[in-house]
């Protein structure tokens, strides 16, 4: 396939990809690049007919593609790996425009989406035999679930798709990505790369607006829904799902806590945390949310990190010396902006940023940092979802993991300290999905993640998440009638 070129008219149009076929519907939408708050190119919004289709093709083509040798399922999703990596400037840039992503982010996406196409491709789900003597075997078999859905978020819409998208077509399953209406467009162009790999119905792209997920969710053919997004949506996904008894994966909100132990070396635990609390303008669920840190340390602690996050610098799409951008749309950016306005209505002591005074061009909001607030304060309760973060002081351990973990969220939490074995004690008592000692938010496609409590049901990547797009098969067989 030739590579993207944004500039030509041929390839900046945006269609559904229906059975390896570009189609696109009677109405268009168009997303807001939100570093300009400029209008982007015309995408489908697909109505009952175009999810009917795809549903069919993608159940068409199960049977052929589940009776495929792993090593060959495996082999298309490499082979769609290098399809993409030749058109990585075009997509990097789509990206950068729908995400409102500085070049470093961006970049990092996609390079680590690659990654996980590849690694994922490694992997095998084998039988598993747990009783084999002169009388019987038994043995435990994954057997794919049919036509999976992909529901993907609009913060990482490349990785997180492919983060679906690959454990389900090397499971067996043909998939269906139904990318945000916020970000839309990545996706599109990476389905018209699947189709030039994929056999038809194998893999699809359905582009639409907030109707189109219900759609997706009611439709008896569908086997599987996985979906990222806010514990919200995630709870009526999960009440649509009980209709028809769909297998689900819900990788929701989260609150994370990283707490911060009065041995470290503060000067570098700052350089570290910092990009952590602000990473794509917090706009992760896995991002730290609440920090804190002993009060024996707290004042040079919050003074160092105040320091560190003024040196980010925040721009938009495009800018190659950018670390924080803007937040994605309007919708969540009214949501930032509320709680921001809590600010000098709670008397909240400001380390770094504030209320912006004005604003221009662009969802954009300065790095801020909250001086010990109360527990009970928005800022800590809730998950901000941008360039915001609570900095809490702590002196006694077992008081620290208690108020980690008093919230519904469970996604993941992280413990800093010289002291490993502290460390691991600390991290054991947490409860959350992910645990990280002397670091936060740390990925691998051959590890799963995923949420406790509101954070979500079941995990994603790595052989539980594969696990999770078959159904379990107890096989016995008698050696002898």
């Amino acid at each position: 396939m030739p590579s993207i070129d944004l500039h030509d008219p041929t390839q900046s149009s945006f269609f559904n990809v229906i059975n390896n076929k570009l189609t696109t519907t009677k109405e268009t939408r168009q997303a807001v690049n939100p570093s300009t708050e400029e209008l982007l190119e015309p995408v489908p919004v697909s109505t009952q007919e175009d999810v009917d289709k795809a549903v069919a093709a993608a159940k068409d083509a199960f049977p052929a593609w589940r009776d495929l040798p792993w090593e060959e399922r495996a082999g298309y999703i490499l082979r769609y790996a290098d399809a993409v990596e030749v058109n990585l400037a075009g997509l990097q840039d789509l990206l950068m425009k729908e995400a409102g992503k500085p070049v470093s982010n961006a970049a990092g996406e996609i390079a680590f989406a690659l990654s996980h196409l590849r690694e994922t491709a490694k992997l095998k789900l084998e039988e598993e035999v747990i009783e084999d003597n002169d009388e019987r075997r038994a043995s435990v078999r994954y057997v794919p679930l049919g036509v999976g859905v992909g529901i993907i978020p609009w913060n990482y819409p490349v990785l997180l798709g492919f983060g679906k998208l690959d454990a389900a077509v090397l499971s067996g399953n043909t998939f269906i990505w139904k990318p945000s209406p916020y970000s839309p467009y990545t996706a599109l162009k990476l389905g018209e790369i699947a189709a030039s790999v994929f056999p038809p119905g194998v893999v699809q792209v359905l582009s639409g607006d907030e109707s189109l997920g219900p759609l997706l969710t009611a439709h008896p053919d569908i086997a599987k829904i996985s979906f990222t997004g806010s514990t919200a949506t995630g709870k009526k996904v999960m009440k649509a799902c009980a209709d028809t008894l769909k297998r689900l994966t819900l990788e929701l909100g989260g609150n994370d806590a990283a707490i911060v132990c009065e041995d470290v070396d503060v000067s570098k635990v700052v350089q570290k945390i910092g990009p952590m609390a602000f990473l794509h303008s917090g706009q992760i669920c896995m991002d730290i949310k609440r920090l804190y840190v002993h009060e024996k340390i707290y004042p040079e602690f919050l003074k160092a990190l105040v320091e560190v996050v003024k040196s980010l610098k925040v721009g938009g799409a495009g800018d190659t010396e950018a670390f924080l951008g803007p937040v994605q749309n309007s919708m969540q950016f009214g949501k930032v902006c509320d709680l921001y306005s809590e600010i000098p209505k709670q008397g909240w002591e400001v380390a770094l940023g504030g209320v912006p005074e004005s604003r221009g061009k662009g969802f954009f909001l300065p790095p801020t940092i909250i001086d010990n607030p109360p527990d009970d304060s928005r800022i800590v309760v809730e998950e901000p979802f941008g360039p915001i973060i609570p900095v809490l002081k702590w002196s006694d351990e077992e008081e620290v993991i208690r108020r980690a973990n008093n919230t519904n969220m469970g996604l993941g939490a992280s413990v800093w300290s010289n002291d490993i074995e502290r460390a691991q004690k600390i991290s054991r008592k947490l409860e959350a999905g992910s645990i990280w000692v002397n670091s936060h938010f740390e990925l691998a496609p051959y590890v799963p993640f995923g949420g406790h409590k509101w954070s979500g049901v079941g995990m994603d990547w790595g052989i539980v998440g594969m696990k999770g797009w078959c159904n379990t098969q107890a096989t016995w067989v008698r050696k002898a009638i």
